[in-house]
């Protein structure tokens, strides 16, 4: 019983383990028209967010209890408008806020489904550390999961803007919050600066713990999207924090999975 019990926790262990993901080129993605007129307006997903989405102190959190079923259909319609367009067709800054709000839709659509949940970690299978692996969506033929989306093949490669860590949302407390304003290909550069400013000049992204200084894990878990060490971690970050973190700064690590719900 004993040796079954500690290969059971030797096949377990490393699915919780929170090794940073590989960003992974997908050719297939890399394209673009920059003589595209298309645009979305992303109405529907603005909606949801001013209706549902209310701040409460440093977080945004969304009231997954509260959502109608109409709501919940308007959901839908608007990931399925989504998918059912090629964002190979469309500009770049258009992609870039196509894949953003897909991201944080099909994230706040997977947890409506199995609400109430204290953890979107609770999500997937039975070894599953969260949902990040499984395929939620189908774009130009090619199933998707939110990992392929996000970390390993289509915004961290193609992009390479570690802004994007501020501006996709995992549904949990430690996260940089979803957005108030959906994303919009006309205002990228203004909504990703505001993101990250809010998040870094925040307790959960950077805060400073007596002599220590805690951190994001994001800024471990990524370390190669924030300049692959710790001066460029620092360095990013002092580009939008109000209060500089000193260079000889002692740093610890930490991320809070509870749920970004709105309490009753």
């Amino acid at each position: 019983m004993q040796k079954r019990l500690i290969l059971l926790f030797c096949l377990v262990f490393p699915l919780f383990s929170q090794a940073t993901p590989k960003a992974e080129y997908w050719a297939m993605w890399d394209a673009h028209n920059p003589d595209s007129q298309a645009t979305f307006t992303h109405h529907t997903w603005q909606v949801l967010l001013d209706k549902y989405l209310q701040p409460q102190g440093q977080h945004t959190l969304f009231n997954y209890a509260a959502v109608t079923d109409a709501d919940k259909k308007a959901l839908d319609h608007y990931i399925r408008m989504l998918t059912a367009r090629d964002p190979r067709t469309l500009t770049k800054n258009e992609q870039y806020a196509y894949w953003v709000n897909l991201y944080n839709a099909v994230t706040v659509k997977l947890i409506i489904a199995e609400y109430p949940v204290s953890s979107i970690t609770k999500l997937g299978g039975l070894f599953s550390f969260g949902p990040w692996d499984d395929e939620v969506v189908t774009v130009a033929g090619e199933p998707l999961t939110l990992n392929d989306i996000e970390l390993h093949r289509i915004l961290r490669p193609l992009w390479q803007d570690p802004r994007t860590h501020y501006a996709v949302n995992c549904a949990s407390l430690g996260c940089p919050n979803l957005q108030p304003k959906a994303f919009q290909a006309n205002a990228l550069e203004a909504q990703l600066e505001q993101a990250a400013y809010r998040f870094i000049n925040s307790d959960k992204g950077v805060s400073q713990q007596g002599d220590q200084w805690q951190l994001s894990s994001i800024y471990e878990w990524f370390e190669a999207d924030f300049g692959g060490d710790k001066q460029g971690v620092i360095a990013h970050i002092n580009q939008y924090r109000d209060i500089p973190l000193p260079q000889e700064a002692t740093l610890e690590y930490d991320y809070n999975w509870d749920l970004n719900q709105l309490a009753d």
